[in-house]
């Protein structure tokens, strides 16, 4: 009509938006390739550690099973020894690959890292490795042996003779070091969240107690048994490796 201005085709945002999205899609799907074959790396170490003259199937069930004159374990299942000789494999995997898998997803989700800020990162890598190896270290001579003890004498009785299957052995065994693994990472994964700025030391300090709950709480959640011998001894050094974190971010280099 007479009179009217005529319309701008607005540009549309669609496009850049999907490409962007599609960009990031596809360096995530680099990272994970990239974790996923350190740990199959990893994982052929731990064959070798498993299958070869070290034998480390036969330690854990040395060092954790109860002793008697019978073997401590049994196989039941057809496949059994063979997935919980893989399930020690895949363990001594993610152990291995561990520091590549921070790595991977440190460079994921902190893009345009300046040099110095990249710097910082590689000086962090050897920490986590370093508080994994603590974790698996406080996790064999403390949360495993007790657990396996409070687990396999729970009733005390005579008339019950415990010899666990060689798989729920092995995975509660696995599962208990992971764990304890990955809670030992809390200082690190602190520090990462202080230097991007998502947290910070005197915020960690303030809630204090909604941290205390959380430790309880994820504890009970990650405890593969479910008792509270072992919910204890996670959620007890959780909140002294919280402490820690909260000390670590004092000292985060802050960023431009």
């Amino acid at each position: 009509m007479i009179g009217e201005k005529p319309s701008v085709a607005q540009p549309s945002t669609e496009e850049p938006t999907t490409m962007h999205l599609l960009e990031h899609l596809a360096e995530l799907r680099t990272r994970l390739v990239r974790a996923a074959f350190a740990v199959m790396i990893g994982m052929g170490i731990g064959l070798f550690m498993v299958l070869g003259p070290l034998k480390v199937v036969d330690i854990i069930i040395m060092t954790f099973a109860p002793l008697t004159d019978r073997p401590p374990v049994q196989s039941v299942g057809t496949a059994e020894e063979f997935t919980s000789y893989m399930t020690v494999a895949l363990a001594v995997g993610l152990v291995l690959a561990m520091p590549v898998i921070v790595y991977q997803l440190l460079a994921f989700i902190v893009p345009g890292l300046t040099d110095k800020e990249r710097r910082i990162i590689f000086t962090a890598i050897p920490f986590v490795t370093l508080f994994f190896i603590a974790g698996l270290v406080f996790g064999w001579f403390i949360t495993v042996p007790t657990a396996i003890r409070f687990l396999v004498g729970f009733s005390g009785s005579a008339l019950v003779e415990s010899q666990p299957a060689i798989s729920d052995f092995i995975s509660t065994v696995t599962t208990l070091l992971v764990i304890n693994g990955v809670v030992f990472e809390l200082p690190v994964i602190i520090y990462v969240l202080a230097f991007l700025g998502v947290v910070t030391a005197k915020q960690l300090a303030r809630y204090r107690r909604f941290a205390i709950l959380g430790v309880i709480v994820i504890a009970a959640l990650i405890t593969p048994t479910g008792d509270p011998i072992n919910l204890a001894l996670l959620a007890i050094p959780m909140y002294f490796l919280y402490e820690l974190g909260v000390i670590m971010a004092r000292f985060v280099p802050k960023r431009p």
